[in-house]
């Protein structure tokens, strides 16, 4: 008995005591004591959701798994978001994927629940972090065992939207001795249908377009990683990522209306295919028995983009002015990016962390943009349109963290990154720019245990947001003549101070407060500029045509112009409030959150740094001027349901809604989506059934007036109801423990192709 007592006393720290009103000799058998495992808690710098002691991992894939994780959306089934942050990064075994955007969404749909441990939400990330801006970056864990043998994953799904998009993938992992390795391939084809309405003008003049585009793609991709472990202390790993996209056939039918009557007819046909090869060789050595460890990478990444288009405008009415036009367009597009890192964590026998590293990425991007435009019945070169604009751009990091416990209740963690970024900029034979700045990033996180319920940490960050590579390429995109879109290979890198306060209570309530300060902002989409541009008017041969007085006749031209630029800074506060709870012996899991902000946004644009004028021509912008203050709130609801007491059942019902946002380019509306999901669990087999946005709400709606009274409307209807049947089939061993995640030294650069 007192062995009892003595095994209870060492597992349960204390909690069991002799009972000192009885005899010790008359103790009852002491009964079993059932703890129940934190499922969700506050770890230093980061939010950690312990699934797999979660009655929900179950028979899922990593994408819904994460989809119903605490501080984590996803609305539209491609995109993860942290509430109150921009996009979610995502790193596993603390490494970053190696992957673009959507083969890293469809990896995670083909990736079992299963195989995770936990998932870590990580709202202001260390200096360590290969992150931008204000984004929060989740870090998968995966479980881990020594077995031999070999696992994988068979699925097939079909969805439907407005149109039909069937897609399947396999994974395969396997471990034999010092060998593991794991593969994945998947394929699918889909077409996105959009619906336009576009508005803009003044009150003395309005302009209207009403459209669809159809888009459809085949795609495929897949990748592997190869790992073998020399000895104890030495791995070596190699791994390889491809997709390709083909999007061929791409129709956007546009009609136009000014002051109420009918104009003209625009229909743009596209073809565009995406390559992208990414490879990494990673060499990792454990230097001591405490987990310090030396990790390098070298990375090489191509990425490669065609794309052809045929624009026709055709006049509706027999006015002299608006006359049949076309024009062709091809914007190509190939990166190339060598990138290597070194890092080192050293980890003391007193308990702190050292976590230092060295990264250097250099990249080149080629865009050989041509457009021709239609004179006299014949294509000719538009000269302001063509251009050949080479973008090289060299990184060099050096970054260092420290991490300690500084007492049984308070830890931190401090740090910095210092970058150097040397940059060039070249329009062949007509322009340039060069770019030198360095960056230092400061970093800290203080984390108190106030007790065993009361957790508070305050977390300060400061990072820099680079242009993407496309948002450089001095090109355009045409609704019709007079409204498109226009890169800017101009705009500047955005600086970003980050600052949050989270407090958490009993490991399921929580609230994060965090204030956001931006400079040199540039707006997260494109501002709409209006003007109107004044030409010599023209025959069909071209050439200028003089009135009598022997002037020339000009034409002016009303335009709208979409473009990113720098306009100056935003401030943002918000506060989330969450629940994750089980109730009623785990049949009914709930992740509640709302999310409440107040944003500024202080500046404006004056003036198009993409203009090009040519002789006797003239362009007249009117200012963008944005003054902006605006309260907004968001609201998630997940519910996950046991149906059966087998647990082979569960029903899902989530709502997501929210208010009307302002941003810079206007307000954009408010929208919702109410989701179902049925999943049955058959052994090896799972099935799932799901209805997402069933009440087509979440389609995208903006409203900008400015103070001159010019305004631009738009709403995109994307067909947002979708209903799918997926399949899983997990076969061999599913304790297999995964190969080594390598961290790929060109991570910085894929979110910017």
């Amino acid at each position: 008995m007192k062995t009892q007592i003595l095994i209870a006393a060492l597992f349960f720290g204390g909690l069991v005591t002799a009972q000192q009103k009885k005899d010790s000799l008359k103790v009852n058998a002491i009964d079993a004591v059932n703890i129940k495992k934190q499922v969700f808690k506050k770890q230093g710098d980061r939010l950690i959701y312990d699934v797999a002691s979660s009655s929900i991992a179950k028979g899922t894939n990593t994408f819904n798994l994460l989809k119903q994780t605490p501080m984590i959306s996803s609305i539209d089934g491609k995109t993860l978001k942290i509430l109150g942050k921009n996009d979610a990064v995502i790193y596993i075994n603390n490494k970053k994927t190696n992957m673009d955007a959507e083969a890293l969404i469809e990896m995670l749909k083909s990736t079992p629940s299963e195989d995770i441990q936990k998932i870590e939400v990580i709202t202001v990330p260390g200096s360590e972090f290969q992150v931008e801006s204000k984004e929060g970056v989740i870090n998968i864990v995966m479980k881990k065992s020594k077995n031999n043998g070999y696992n994988g994953t068979l699925k097939m799904q079909n969805e439907q939207a407005y149109y039909n998009n069937p897609n399947a993938g396999a994974s395969f992992n396997f471990r034999q001795g010092k060998w593991s390795g794991n593969s994945n391939f998947r394929t699918g084809s889909w077409t996105d249908r959009q619906r336009y309405t576009l508005s803009n003008g003044d009150p003395t003049f309005r302009n209207e377009s009403f459209g669809f585009n159809d888009d459809p793609n085949k795609n495929f991709g897949g990748g592997f990683n190869v790992d073998y472990e020399i000895n104890k202390k030495h791995s070596l790993g190699f791994s390889y990522n491809m997709r390709y996209n083909k999007s061929f056939n791409s129709v956007l039918d546009i009609t136009n209306w000014q002051n109420g009557v009918l104009n003209n007819r625009t229909v743009n046909n596209e073809d565009a295919q995406t390559r992208n090869h990414s490879f990494n060789l990673n060499y990792e050595m454990k230097t001591d028995s405490l987990g310090s460890r030396l990790t390098s990478n070298v990375s090489y990444l191509w990425f490669n983009r065609d794309k052809v288009s045929f624009n026709e405008s055709f006049p509706l009415t027999n006015d002299t002015i608006n006359k049949y036009s076309a024009l062709h367009q091809s914007v190509p597009q190939i990166i190339n990016n060598y990138a290597a890192n070194i890092d080192y964590l050293k980890k003391t026998a007193k308990g702190a962390t050292w976590l230092m590293g060295i990264s250097y990425n250099h990249t080149n991007t080629d865009n050989d943009t041509k457009q021709d435009k239609l004179i006299g019945g014949d294509f000719v070169i538009d000269p302001k349109q063509t251009n050949h604009f080479i973008y090289k751009e060299n990184i060099l990091g050096i970054y260092l963290n420290y991490e300690r416990k500084l007492t049984e209740k308070i830890s931190g963690k401090i740090g910095a990154r210092y970058e150097m970024t040397r940059s060039t900029g070249e329009i062949l034979e007509k322009t340039g720019f060069e770019r030198n700045y360095n960056n230092l990033l400061p970093y800290l996180n203080l984390n108190y245990a106030i007790n065993s319920d009361h957790n508070l940490s305050y977390t300060f960050s400061s990072r820099i947001r680079r242009p993407r590579f496309w948002e450089l390429n001095p090109s355009r995109t045409y609704f019709t003549p007079t409204n498109y879109t226009q890169n800017n290979p101009f705009v500047l890198a955005s600086k970003f101070y980050n600052q949050e306060l989270n407090y958490m209570y009993k490991n399921a309530f929580y609230a994060n407060l965090s204030f956001n300060m931006v400079e040199d902002a540039s707006a997260s989409d494109m501002l709409p500029l209006q003007g109107t541009l004044t030409t010599p008017k023209r025959d069909e041969n071209g050439k200028i045509i003089y009135g009598p007085d022997g002037n020339m006749i000009m034409d002016t031209t009303r335009f709208l112009r979409y473009i990113r630029t720098n306009y100056g800074k935003n401030r943002e506060l918000a506060l989330t409030l969450g629940m994750n709870k089980s109730w009623f012996k785990d049949i009914w899991t709930t992740n509640y959150s709302v999310n409440l902000g107040y944003v500024t946004y202080k500046g404006g644009v004056w003036e198009d740094p993409t203009s090009q004028l040519g002789q006797y021509e003239s362009e007249s912008l009117d200012p963008y001027i944005i003054d902006v203050k605006n309260y907004n709130m968001s609201a998630t609801i997940n519910n996950i349901i046991r149906l059966s007491s087998k647990k082979d059942w569960f029903l899902g019902v989530n709502y997501f809604f929210a208010s009307q946002t302002a941003m810079e380019g206007g307000m954009i509306g408010a929208r919702q989506s109410f989701d179902l999901s049925l999943k049955k669990i058959a052994g090896d087999w799972t099935i799932v059934a799901e209805v997402s946005d069933l009440f087509n709400q979440s389609f995208y709606r903006v409203k900008g007036v400015q103070p001159n009274g010019k305004y631009n409307n738009i709403t995109n209807f994307n067909y947002p109801r979708l209903m799918s049947i997926g399949v899983t089939y997990n076969f061999g061993n599913q304790k297999l423990k995964k190969a080594r995640e390598m961290k790929s030294a060109n991570d910085a650069v894929k979110s910017r192709t």
